[in-house]
């Protein structure tokens, strides 16, 4: 997997805090929170939802609410106390969503969405749900790509890095040799790929996050966030929100 030909880097940030060691300038940036910010995004993309608002803090889910928003949010999965809903993505294939704007807010997912957001970086949203329209994407873009998961409190995420495995595997092998990679986390992340792919659901057994989410009740959307492409939709920061692009349709 390591190669030092191709025009365009693949990085690999393994968390927030690692943010300032990877940031670049005009890359593309796909953030990725498997369990579950980024599956609940596409999900409600899918459903048709007009856009999608990240915020990082209580206080401004709070006050986006008061202003008349749908708000989403959660910390440790449990829902706060100013939203409407969670953060499953079960909840955001309610029909009555569909051309509405959401606040949402989460306890590691919005936060990396929002630290990415700086210089002239392109940023989007990854999930295995739309793996194809991420990879499609980044190969047309003809830019550095870094993919930034966002872990978990900090800390590194099996599945976010599954995710990333995935990705740079792709973008090297069917990248027509126009991507590289001297990263030891890009290269970790494919040979972690490489073990999992053939039994995803199997491997996230052993997965840590996947034991917080089942001690909460909330392993329901385990088998959906693990579903290969079951969208084309491609959410794509733009002015302080989250909006559809089909990359798929074009």
């Amino acid at each position: 997997m390591y190669s030092e030909t191709g025009d365009h880097s693949i990085h690999v940030c393994f968390s927030p805090l690692s943010w300032p060691i990877f940031r670049q300038d005009d890359a593309l940036v796909i953030i990725t929170d498997i369990f579950r910010a980024t599956s609940a995004i596409c999900a409600a993309f899918q459903n048709k939802v007009e856009a999608i608002i990240p915020v990082e803090t209580i206080a401004e889910s709070e006050e986006y609410k008061r202003k008349g928003y749908i708000c989403a949010g959660e910390r440790d999965g449990k829902t706060i106390a100013c939203a409407d809903f969670g953060n499953s993505p079960f909840n955001f294939m309610n029909p009555e969503l569909r051309d509405k704007t959401i606040v949402m807010n989460t306890t590691n997912g919005t936060r990396a969405i929002k630290t990415a957001v700086e210089g002239n970086n392109t940023v989007v949203i990854g999930a295995f749900t739309n793996l194809d329209s991420v990879v499609g994407f980044a190969m047309n873009q003809q830019r550095n790509v870094i993919i930034f998961c966002a872990g978990w409190k900090d800390r590194f995420c099996t599945e976010d890095s599954l995710f990333a495995g995935a990705v740079v595997s792709r973008l090297i092998e069917e990248g027509n040799g126009k991507f590289h990679t001297m990263c030891d986390s890009a290269i970790a992340s494919a040979d972690l790929w490489s073990i999992a792919k053939n039994d995803l659901r199997g491997y996230i057994e052993k997965v840590a996050h996947r034991h917080r989410l089942k001690k909460l009740g909330l392993d329901d959307v385990i088998p959906y966030c693990l579903e290969m492409n079951t969208t084309s939709c491609l959410p794509i920061y733009k002015d302080d929100r989250l909006v559809a692009y089909d990359y798929l349709s074009l």
